[in-house]
């Protein structure tokens, strides 16, 4: 007879030959359950406890969905290792990259021409918190080359974060746009800060005159590359638009150049981030009201955006925290005081009242490691990092850690209340 897999073989777990015992509803059998199965019932309850949290207590989804993978982690009850991420991370590249294109999609480049002082807000608040960060933690004894390298990464805001608070709350306002288009700005300033800081972490101090240069080219090289990519991938998606017609087809097309425009750019170490996010903005340019976004590009890449904040649960640490907290501290309150110092004296000359400025400043608290994530061959996204003080690194993790969780929290807070801009939730709520 064939040799058929029977449905029994998922349900049992994989060291039910060594543990008959074992239940699966044990937390031993859960630790040997197949993987798959593990995050099935991972991904169930995220999704509960996520309304319960947004039911109850009001608090974003998308907490309770890193909160579940956190739990699920080495950081408590040790069901999935982070090493089981791996195999998932075409699929979570997949879920980033659907968000960027949409975060693309709702920029208005036009308005950075139109009010230059938006420009420079967006760049100034990611400078100078990563200034900040790496003059604060140089002074505090961290190596140059780690330090510059945790000011290279918080001068993100989370994209993802971001727009999974957006799709939740469904903000209107000029808070909610600046957001948007300051998040896409300085994830790319990261992307170029951290591919340059790579070639000069390999670099002798000598030799770094030559070095400079070479990393000057080749950040020029990922800009100007992915930049056109990102031109072709939206222009390609307009001209097909044309082609296939009806709306089911849309979302189709649109992960189909997703994936094409990803794919495209790893393999010619471009910017996957930077080439989406063109690719999203030159399709709006083309398509304009034509062009329908679904968010998540539909209830397949929701349910991929749940995989991935389970995912980024799993890599939640607080390892060290005890003895790594000054660092920690350092990171984020230093990060918070280069973003404030921009937002604050661009504030009125871009067109924001106080208020709002304020607004804005507490909604980019969100940190991301994205752009180290999408240029990485697996989400040990650490290895990816060679020469960087091990306790610096932990400690930029640890904040990481922090920011994702009260991050959420504070956007929420930020857009609903101080911006007032959420009118969509407050009716929900009430």
């Amino acid at each position: 007879m064939p040799n058929t897999p029977a449905i029994d073989t998922w349900l049992a777990p994989a060291s039910a030959a060594s543990s008959p015992s074992a239940a699966l509803w044990t937390l031993d059998g859960l630790r040997g359950a197949d993987p798959v199965l593990g995050f099935a019932i991972v991904l169930l309850v995220a999704v509960v406890l996520g309304e319960a949290l947004h039911r109850r207590l009001h608090l974003p989804r998308m907490l309770g969905h890193m909160i579940t993978g956190a739990l699920a982690s080495p950081l408590a009850f040790r069901l999935l290792e982070r090493t089981d991420l791996d195999p998932w991370k075409p699929l979570i590249d997949l879920a980033i990259g659907v968000l960027v294109f949409e975060l693309g999609s709702r920029i208005r480049p036009r308005w950075l021409i139109d009010n230059p002082a938006v420009a420079l807000t967006c760049v100034l608040e990611g400078a100078f918190a990563g200034i900040c960060v790496t003059v604060v933690l140089h002074a505090m004894g961290a190596p140059l080359v780690s330090a510059v390298l945790a000011g290279a990464v918080a001068m993100s805001t989370s994209p993802v974060i971001t727009l999974g608070l957006v799709h939740e709350l469904r903000p209107r306002g000029q808070v909610t746009e600046r957001l948007l288009i300051t998040t896409s700005i300085n994830c790319v300033l990261t992307m170029v800060a951290i591919k340059a800081w790579r070639v000069l972490a390999a670099a002798d101090a000598p030799s770094w005159s030559d070095e400079l240069l070479v990393a000057a080219f080749g950040a020029v090289f990922v800009v100007a590359g992915s930049f056109i990519l990102g031109l072709a991938a939206g222009w390609l998606l307009s001209k097909l638009t044309e082609l296939v017609r009806g709306d089911a087809a849309a979302p189709v097309l649109q992960i189909a150049v997703v994936i094409l425009a990803a794919m495209l750019a790893a393999q010619w170490k471009l910017s996957p981030l930077l080439a989406l996010l063109v690719a999203g903005m030159t399709a709006r340019r083309k398509m304009g009201h034509a062009l329908t976004v679904e968010p998540h590009l539909g209830s397949a890449g929701a349910a991929l955006g749940v995989l991935l904040f389970i995912s980024l649960g799993m890599l939640f640490t607080l390892d060290g925290v005890m003895t790594l907290w000054p660092w920690v501290v350092a990171i984020i309150v230093a990060r918070l005081v280069g973003k404030a110092l921009a937002v604050s004296l661009l504030a009125k000359s871009s067109g924001m009242s106080m208020r709002q400025g304020l607004a804005l400043i507490l909604a980019l608290q969100p940190m991301s490691s994205l752009a180290v994530l999408l240029t990485a061959d697996t989400l040990g996204w650490t290895a990816e990092l060679p020469g960087i003080d091990p306790q610096m690194l932990q400690a930029l993790l640890v904040a990481t850690t922090v920011l994702h969780l009260v991050g959420p929290m504070l956007t929420q807070w930020s857009l609903k209340t101080l911006a007032d801009e959420c009118p969509h939730a407050k009716t929900k709520d009430t």
